[in-house]
């Protein structure tokens, strides 16, 4: 199974992060594709178009989602780069977030 996906989780009260957008984009910064996380924090499908392989960017709205919820952040954006070397392959990119810190890695 190919595709992109991603789940935002608010590492502070261990709850989905919904709502917050998040955009594709490719090397040079041209957006791809956008979408908002549902109410458990997922975006199942970043986008339905097969990704070549290269580098690309997920680049989350931390600094509008912690403005929604009353919460004072450090972090305006968190732009993960990573590279696709199987484009038929499934990627999902997860995000921990927190005010002060976030951490990611290539989940399954």
């Amino acid at each position: 199974m190919s595709g992109l996906s991603t789940h935002v989780l608010d590492a502070v009260t261990g709850s989905p992060a919904s709502g917050l957008e998040v955009a594709l984009q490719d090397a040079s910064g041209t957006e791809l594709a956008s979408a908002v996380t549902d109410a458990d924090g997922r975006i199942g499908a970043v986008t339905t178009d097969t990704l070549e392989p290269g580098i690309y960017h997920l680049v989350f709205d931390t600094g509008n989602w912690f403005a929604d919820n009353d919460i004072d952040g450090f972090y305006p954006e968190v732009d993960i780069c990573f590279e696709i070397a199987d484009p038929e392959s499934h990627h999902h990119v997860p995000l921990l977030l927190s005010p002060f810190a976030y951490s990611t890695y290539r989940g399954s």
